[in-house]
């Protein structure tokens, strides 16, 4: 009897040893063996936390651990506030008797968020950020299947939220520089950047492409699915009106390029397609993307984006829900309003509405990500790259890009020259509202949403840059905002005049006039009047700039730069010549617009691909 007794405890030993196995946790596998093992070891409620995004605000070790659902009265307060259709008490799930049962006890989220602005603290250093990431992290490897989150941000123009990373110029700059090896230059050294604070998960680029094959590369999403640059009258959010053929045509190709190169990763548009909100548009999400572009990653909404789906916003939440994940929406970014999301959608699947092979297809898309980025064998913040916040290298690349992606407009009335202008002038003026700003000259999405003025992180103003440029004995009189009569009385040899938008992202960048603000029309009607100037336009698409040129000796388009200001020293002293060309057709009034290359009445003031050099005339 002993002897069977330990044959029986071996056999035991042994196939408890099997189950203990856990191939999903065996880096050796392959991905979609991992993936198919972890899958069918998940409940219901660990599998709709995969699904779910939050922003850091609400996120926390105990949310991130094990989330419960509210409580009754606080339920039904958030359906109120919701006016979602089901509003009655007995239509409320009941935290007993339906939602905390063993497969929601334990709420595992995929995926937290910094929104615009969102940061652990003002001015966080690279360490908070880092401590913050792994104490949600512990959350999500404290659970049963320890399936480790991604935290993301939004690093569009370099690390844009954190005080003190590399701003880069927009993407209508890095545009005009026509190199691509600048532009993946630019985006491997913000990868760096964003692996410094410990995170592995970007919504950028909008639109290009990126991959990760090692711990010093991100997570790529690109956006925004499908035509939001072609909306009604520009508009955020609007209507894209165009037939199936020109979209693809004009709209679809970058993300050919993209999935073709390994992105992960897709937003989908706020803005509709012929009527229909892209967050329900089943067609070119699941169709078109998923089966016929083969798209093997994840589709993530945008900010509250199902919530759009019905007009108002929020008029049946429900409803929103159900559309939303049946069009192929795999991970929905609730960044406040979870404790409303998880039930609802618990409930529409449990009652058939939501079949569970959609809810499997969206799991393995987000699983085969997470194990694609070798985030289960590295979950924690690398803090050997924590040096490459804000790194020198970096600027200096970013004063490239920034000299790079200027374009002369105008130089010179008749064949008088006025760029390069003279180092060694005895007297200049520098005028205008955005020559001594960063934050003017980073513009939107950086710190915060829409960005704002002044020294909103490290870096140096176009200001900063003339004075480091000049001779040390010129002397250099700044004035944000010139009265007639100034310029004349300085008697300066010339004036930069660096004039342009205010910081604005989308929404409140909304703008049917595009003219310069009036304060800047001033500045240049005060000072190229009364002494020789160059004016510097900072703004992030064209303007209206007619008469107001004809009053420059010379004129450039410096979009938006970012941090190093310096880099316009360089060129329009002469130390570089202008590179950059037009990436967008400059119009001469909004009421031409749309205008597109190949239209039949095409009259631009400055055409696509326009770009002078100081030593010639001629466009390149």
């Amino acid at each position: 009897m002993g002897r069977w007794s330990g044959i029986l405890f071996c056999l035991i030993f042994s196939i408890t040893a099997v189950n203990a196995y856990n191939l999903y946790k065996d880096p050796t596998q392959d991905v979609e063996t991992r993936v198919q093992d972890l899958l069918k070891r998940m409940t219901l409620a660990e599998k709709i936390g995969q699904m779910t995004q939050i922003e850091r605000l609400v996120a926390n070790y105990s949310v991130i651990k094990d989330y419960y659902i509210v409580r009754v009265p606080e339920f039904r307060a958030h359906l109120n506030s919701k006016c979602c259709c089901y509003r009655q008490s007995s239509e409320v799930y009941l935290l007993q008797s339906e939602l905390q049962t063993s497969d929601v006890a334990s709420m595992e989220f995929e995926i937290i968020i910094s929104g615009g602005g969102s940061a652990p603290e003002p001015k966080a250093s690279v360490d908070t950020w880092q401590n913050m990431i792994d104490h949600l992290q512990a959350g999500a490897i404290d659970t049963r299947l320890q399936i480790p989150m991604i935290y993301a941000i939004d690093a569009v123009h370099g690390h844009n939220n954190v005080y003190g990373a590399v701003i880069n110029p927009h993407n209508i700059g890095l545009g005009c520089t026509r190199d691509p090896d600048l532009v993946n230059r630019v985006g491997a050294a913000t990868a760096l950047e964003v692996r410094a604070t410990g995170i592995s998960y970007v919504f950028a680029p909008c639109i290009a492409v990126s991959s990760f094959t090692s711990s010093s590369k991100v997570v790529a999403c690109a956006k925004h699915y499908l035509g939001d640059g072609g909306t009604t009258m520009g508009i955020n959010e609007n209507n894209t009106v165009i037939d199936y053929n020109d979209l693809v045509k004009i709209h679809m190709a970058q993300y050919f390029d993209a999935i073709r190169k390994g992105v992960s990763t897709i937003m989908v548009s706020y803005s509709s397609w012929n009527g229909m909100k892209m967050h329900a548009n089943k067609f070119l999400v699941t169709k078109v993307l998923k089966y016929q572009l083969k798209f093997q990653g994840f589709v993530i909404s945008d900010w509250e984006g199902i919530d759009r789906i019905t007009s108002p916003p929020d008029a049946n939440y429900t409803f929103s829900i159900l559309a939303g994940i049946n069009a192929g929406i795999d991970m929905v970014m609730v960044p406040m309003n979870y404790t409303f999301f998880i039930p609802e959608l618990t409930r529409l699947v449990k009652e058939g509405y939501i079949n569970m092979h959609r809810i499997n297809d969206v799991v393995t898309r987000i699983l085969r990500v997470k194990f694609t980025m070798g985030l289960f064998e590295m979950p924690w913040a690398d803090r050997s790259y924590s040096d490459y916040l804000g790194a020198q290298e970096h600027r200096v690349l970013a004063r490239e890009a920034v000299r790079k992606s200027l374009v002369l407009l105008k130089n010179g009335k008749e064949e008088n020259h006025l760029l390069p202008l003279n180092k060694n002038a005895s007297k200049i003026i520098v005028a205008g509202s955005h020559a001594d700003d960063i934050g003017r000259q980073c513009g939107g999405w950086t710190i915060t949403w829409q960005g704002s003025n002044g020294t909103i992180t490290n870096g140096t103003t176009i200001l900063e840059g003339i004075k480091s440029t000049v001779s040390p004995n010129t002397e250099v009189i700044y004035e944000p905002y010139p009265h007639p009569g100034f310029a004349e009385s300085k008697e300066a040899e010339y004036a930069i005049v660096v004039i342009g938008e205010p910081p604005y992202a989308e929404t409140f960048g909304d703008n049917l006039n595009l003219t310069i603000p009036e304060e800047g029309i001033a500045t240049i009607q005060n000072v190229c009047t009364e002494v020789k100037c160059v004016v510097i336009l900072i703004s992030g698409r064209p303007l209206v700039i007619e008469p107001d040129i004809s009053l420059t000796d010379a004129f450039v388009a410096a979009w938006l730069p970012g941090s190093e200001g310096n880099g316009i020293a360089d060129v329009i002293f002469g130390d570089y010549d202008f590179q950059g060309t037009l990436s967008h057709t400059w119009f001469k009034r909004v009421d031409q617009l749309p205008m597109n290359v190949g239209d039949i009445h095409y009259d631009p003031l400055f055409p696509f691909g326009f770009g002078l050099k100081m030593n010639v005339s001629s466009s390149r």
